[in-house]
């Protein structure tokens, strides 16, 4: 071989080094947390049934949009074949009361996103948005809060909705466009780690994906336990493997990977010790039809606040 072909040869030797040591990196490598998070159930449970009244009676569910992200973009190391996720709402419902946990998207948030939303799913959020005695989001991205930064009755909504201080101070970051006189006198929740919102339902700090990601515990008045993970874990996937989004997916969102990978790996360890718990990550649609067919979640709201 003469001179100048090895050098041709180690050049694309090296180059392909490089670019397998870029993909790795952006696209398989996980790590370890290097800072501990910790679920203290409980206390969550203790929280849970510290507020008087009596529980909710079921959850429900609504499938506001569908949409597909490649598996590699979804988990670190992963392939790269489609897979099917969707953007949900929930319904909490009492007696005579409800709360709405994630509000869906728009349908400018659902055309950004490249998918086109389901109008009559869409409608019943609206129309629970406006019976609601609680709204709360598991974070401020814009298919989670969509439903209610694009409400004509926001000013209205605001006043039984609870934002905490950090989702609060990161809208213009992920929602540009939104009616920001209507929340000239918001005044958000604070609470440290745990907060008790209503009987049988904590919140639960989870900074990470976003400054304000938070998740949600609910129990039953039967005894069911659910945590609504939001944005922690797009899939249970992820929590059974304990494996973040990859690098390049993390560095387009802006979250920190580390506290994220943290969250995962107490979810994957409440998995373990707690079975029973029903773990619902933010856009996993296979973990939700399942639970739907176990009964343990209700598809479509009803059309009003109370009646189910």
């Amino acid at each position: 071989m003469n001179s100048w072909a090895r050098r041709i040869l180690i050049a694309l030797v090296v180059l392909a080094a490089l670019c397998g040591g870029a993909y790795y990196w952006f696209f398989i490598q996980n790590g370890t947390p290097s800072t501990a998070y910790a679920i203290d159930i409980a206390e969550v449970r203790r929280l849970a049934d510290s507020l008087p009244g009596d529980k909710a009676k079921e959850i429900r569910d609504e499938e506001v949009a569908p949409f597909s992200f490649r598996r590699a973009i979804v988990v670190a190391g992963d392939g790269w074949d489609s897979l099917p996720m969707a953007v949900f709402a929930y319904r909490i419902m009492f007696d005579r009361s409800s709360i709405v946990v994630d509000t869906g998207v728009s349908p400018r948030g659902a055309q950004d996103m490249g998918t086109t939303i389901d109008m009559d799913s869409y409608r019943r959020v609206r129309s629970a948005l406006k019976f609601a005695s609680i709204i709360v989001v598991t974070h401020e991205h814009a298919d989670h809060i969509g439903g209610l930064l694009s409400s004509p009755w926001l000013e209205l909504e605001l006043a039984r909705t609870r934002l905490n201080a950090e989702q609060l101070a990161n809208l213009d970051r992920f929602n540009p466009v939104y009616r920001k006189e209507g929340f000239a006198t918001y005044r958000p929740i604070a609470y440290s780690k745990y907060l008790a919102l209503a009987p049988g339902v904590v919140l639960i700090r989870a900074a990470g994906h976003t400054p304000g990601s938070q998740m949600v515990y609910v129990k039953l008045a039967n005894g069911q336990e659910y945590l609504f993970t939001g944005d922690v874990a797009w899939t249970m996937r992820n929590i059974d493997l304990v494996r973040e989004r990859p690098r390049a997916t993390a560095m387009a969102l802006g979250e920190d990977r580390d506290a994220v990978m943290g969250e995962l790996a107490a979810l994957s360890a409440l998995k373990t010790a707690e079975p029973h718990i029903h773990i619902v990550p933010g856009h996993d649609l296979d973990a939700v039809t399942a639970l739907e067919r176990q009964r343990l979640l209700t598809r479509g709201f009803t059309p009003d606040g109370y009646t189910f």
